[in-house]
């Protein structure tokens, strides 16, 4: 049943899949009671072999984990790569003004995560002025066919680079996409033959995609595939295949108490047309029925 945690408010799902389960990060809404505005320390990890039943496992990776941060812990992304875990995260920056992404490290997927490099893997002096402090907003990181990994992310204007084997350094120039109705929550993933990135378009935020045949474009604009979620201005999407089906995750305000700053993370089934382009996700209270 959807939201699929019921004990947390949690937002901005990132979804792996290892060792025949489900690994789920999310960010953290606590508000105190009366706040009605973004307050999130840290992010959530929990794990399933059927997509039905969660264990949430006890370590939190929180924003001021990262010493060079002030806090603020934003959308991220998790990945592995040669038995190693990689969470990219979006916080504040205690020094360079705006956002900034970090990167922790660990040997298992619960953790512990800790900071890979002791620095902001991207700050607000790495990037194209946009005037904009919130410019570094939520990463999204893929390894292509070819093995060459890249990191996306930004807030109104859409940012991609090339990492280095190490996943913690850039290797390359800051590179610009243009997508139509770009507002953040980029989310990056394979199927078949086909690159898609999805993102939060407009706002409040529906999910849109566009297609590649590689991750440095050119990128062709798909459409809308998630409508705006219930009582929640915004969205992100995360998407994923296990045993044999297709998975989308994101996030609505439907938690008694909730809304746009208090999210829950729902899951609903995701299908691909024979042409690759992806149908229309149907958002539901049953949600997923098992795997």
């Amino acid at each position: 049943m959807n939201p699929i945690i019921k004990n947390h408010f949690t937002a901005d799902p990132t979804v792996l899949t290892y060792a025949d389960k489900v690994w789920l990060y999310t960010g953290h809404d606590e508000p105190p009671e009366g706040v009605d505005d973004y307050v999130m320390k840290d992010w959530l990890c929990f794990s399933s072999p059927d997509l039905l039943n969660w264990q949430e496992h006890p370590f939190r990776l929180k924003a001021t984990d990262f010493k060079w941060a002030s806090g603020d812990a934003y959308a991220s992304k998790v990945i592995e790569r040669n038995n190693k875990f990689y969470w990219y995260v979006a916080v504040s920056h205690a020094s360079i003004a705006g956002k900034a992404i970090g990167v922790a490290v660990s040997d298992h997927p619960a953790g512990p995560f800790t900071d890979a490099i002791g620095r902001a893997q991207i700050s607000g002096d790495m990037i194209p002025s946009t005037g904009n402090n919130k410019a570094n907003l939520d990463p999204t990181v893929i390894i292509d066919a070819g093995n060459q990994a890249y990191i996306v992310w930004g807030n109104k204007n859409c940012f991609l680079a090339e990492l280095k084997d190490n996943m913690t350094e850039l290797d390359g120039p800051v590179q610009s996409i243009v997508l139509p109705g770009f507002s953040e929550g980029a989310n990056l993933h394979r199927h078949g033959d086909w690159y898609y990135l999805c993102y939060g378009y407009g706002m409040p935020e529906k999910v849109a995609y566009a297609m590649s045949k590689t991750v440095t474009g050119p990128w062709e604009f798909k459409g809308i595939i998630n409508e705006v979620p219930e009582n929640c201005e915004t969205n992100r999407a995360a998407i994923i295949s296990f045993k044999g089906k297709n998975y989308f995750f994101y996030h609505n305000g439907k938690l008694k108490n909730g809304g746009s700053h208090r999210r829950s993370v729902c899951a609903d089934e995701l299908y691909y047309r024979p042409d690759g382009t992806i149908a229309p996700v149907m958002m539901t209270d049953n949600g997923i029925l098992g795997a």
